[in-house]
């Protein structure tokens, strides 16, 4: 139980700094720390990383950070296409799950390690760093000017989110950050607030569709959860008093570590 409880506060606590990454840890805390399969860890994994990030995303909104239009159209494109991905979880071996798991950890830690360009402007409503991204905000409004090339790109991002949420039991915020990063002008603050809604409601969805397929959840996995909430407030608090750079090398030294011993029990 007490270990259970660490574990929830260390993915919480990370995922309250960055927005994103908190959830692709929980499956490794409870498959190599507590020894529970990768189905079993799943939909707790999803439960834990949607409640932390629901507290995570209503600071947001308190803030007026959340890109709650965005969020809603990648949550409902990630609800369609997540009982997908719980499908071919209950389909595939264990083995294969935790390679790909291994994999997708690998690569996590490759895109945090790389460094990124400085994004200028102090406000969320930021400017375009090069070129004309897929989604602009318009000037004026501060809000997406929401054309086709637009609408299309934010829904393949939910697509994808869903698909990887439903098999692996993660949140997603490790796709929807960059490529928000990658695809928008939004400035960081309005990216790690709009992930966490898109997270927190991407993650309901999937828990609803694991207890509908039978998954309870035990003391174990509730105090992993209550933990993580609670990391989640800690880590919101810390934010702004954590140099960036450091905590994305520590969090790829921790995925790399993770991934190569996840690879090595498959």
């Amino acid at each position: 139980m007490l270990l259970a409880s660490l574990f929830g506060v260390v993915m919480g606590l990370i995922l309250g700094l960055t927005g994103a990454g908190g959830g692709i840890l929980a499956v490794p805390a409870l498959v190599l720390g507590l020894g529970w399969s990768m189905t079993q860890a799943a939909p707790v994994a999803l439960f834990a990383v949607g409640s932390a990030a629901a507290v995570g995303a209503i600071d947001g909104l308190r803030h007026g950070l959340v890109r709650y239009r965005a969020a809603l159209l990648i949550a409902a494109l990630g609800a369609v296409f997540s009982p997908l991905g719980i499908y071919f979880a209950h389909q595939l071996p264990e083995k294969i799950l935790m390679i790909l798991f291994s994999l997708l950890m690998v690569m996590v830690a490759w895109r945090m390690l790389r460094r990124e360009r400085q994004q200028e402007g102090p406000s969320d409503h930021g400017h375009a760093s090069w070129g004309q991204k897929n989604c602009m905000l318009n000037e004026e409004t501060g809000r997406f000017d929401w054309t086709a090339k637009c609408t299309a790109t934010l829904a393949a991002l939910g697509a994808v989110t869903g698909v990887v949420s439903g098999l692996l039991g993660v949140g997603g915020g490790f796709l929807i950050v960059p490529a928000f990063k990658q695809l928008t002008d939004v400035q960081m603050r309005g990216i790690v607030a709009t992930s966490l809604m898109v997270i927190s409601l991407i993650s309901a969805i999937g828990v609803i569709g694991a207890f509908h397929a039978g998954v309870r959840i035990d003391s174990l996995g509730a105090a992993f959860i209550v933990a993580s909430i609670i990391g989640m407030i800690i880590g919101r608090r810390l934010c702004a008093r954590v140099p960036a750079r450091a905590l994305q090398a520590g969090f790829a030294s921790v995925c790399l570590v993770v991934a190569g011993y996840m690879l090595f029990r498959a």
